[in-house]
């Protein structure tokens, strides 16, 4: 590598890094790479997450996936994408050391910062992992890649692993996705306490006694309150994404049809909701 190229390639690097790139936690984190940065195979989605209440950059359907499943997980503390594998140096004395080329851009040629889909903090652990199709895992360059990567946690001792699809339960990130935006609904506060405990008592009444869709039911809570269509069933999405409600996440929610084994473990909730 001249040294021309490898002073441009470092002075990329600082950019990021002075724009907070690959650093902080929590709703501080910025990722090495957002979505405007690269090419994304599927599509490239912003998310508001949960836990970390900032936006997500998540470059392909099955990294959407996988943040999903992080998202719901109640051992998952934070999240931080595209987490860079810093310094370069060392990436790159491990590429050599392995007698491989390194990753580097393909119009400039200058070698780029490798990362890793998603750094998790499980407790006060941290895991790495990296989103694949299983398609790609016979690709010897792949393979040359997760080396570089595997080696690259083992010295940080942290567990690194891949994700495929197959790891994936669809149904369950299928429902996720569903209730996803209304995990902080902004109609729980404007309706108040009263008007919300009211839709969830007609809703649970309405299900359990009648066997009725949840989109009717959640139409008569509508009607009976004088909402805007639409607004019971954003609430109850809330309820389940908030885990106010428990119900069989593996089994399809579906507004066409009831949704049953609804379970609230809190009994001043469960009182209300039942007019106790």
């Amino acid at each position: 590598m001249t040294k021309r190229k490898r002073e441009t390639s470092i002075s990329q690097i600082e950019k990021r890094l002075k724009e907070g790139r690959g650093q902080g936690y929590g709703r501080d984190y910025i990722p090495w790479l957002l979505i405007q940065d690269v090419p994304s195979s599927g599509r490239a989605t912003r998310i508001q997450g949960w836990k970390t209440n900032r936006i997500h950059h998540v470059h392909s359907d099955l990294e959407r996936s996988y943040l999903y499943i992080l998202e719901w997980s109640d051992i998952v503390t934070d999240i931080r994408e595209q987490f860079p594998l810093l310094p370069i140096e060392e990436t790159l004395s491990i590429a050599e050391e392995l007698d491989i080329k390194h990753p580097a851009d393909p119009r400039s040629k200058h070698p780029i910062v490798l990362t890793t889909d998603f750094l998790v903090s499980v407790g006060n652990q941290e895991v790495a992992r990296t989103i694949k199709p299983s398609s790609q895992l016979d690709s010897p360059r792949v393979i040359e890649k997760f080396e570089i990567e595997r080696r690259y946690w083992a010295t940080r001792n942290i567990d690194w692993g891949i994700v495929t699809e197959l790891d994936i339960p669809k149904i369950l990130v299928q429902n996720i996705e569903w209730i996803h935006k209304e995990h902080n609904n902004e109609d729980t506060q404007r309706l108040g306490p009263y008007v919300v405990s009211g839709i969830e008592k007609i809703v649970l009444e309405s299900i359990r006694d009648s066997h009725i869709s949840l989109a009717v039911a959640t139409s008569m809570a509508d009607d009976q309150l004088g909402l805007e269509p639409g607004t019971s069933l954003a609430m109850i999405r809330h309820f389940i994404a908030a885990k106010r409600w428990k119900v069989n996440m593996n089994k399809p929610i579906l507004p066409s049809q009831p949704l049953d084994g609804i379970i609230i473990e809190n009994e001043q909730l469960r009182n209300s909701a039942m007019g106790g």
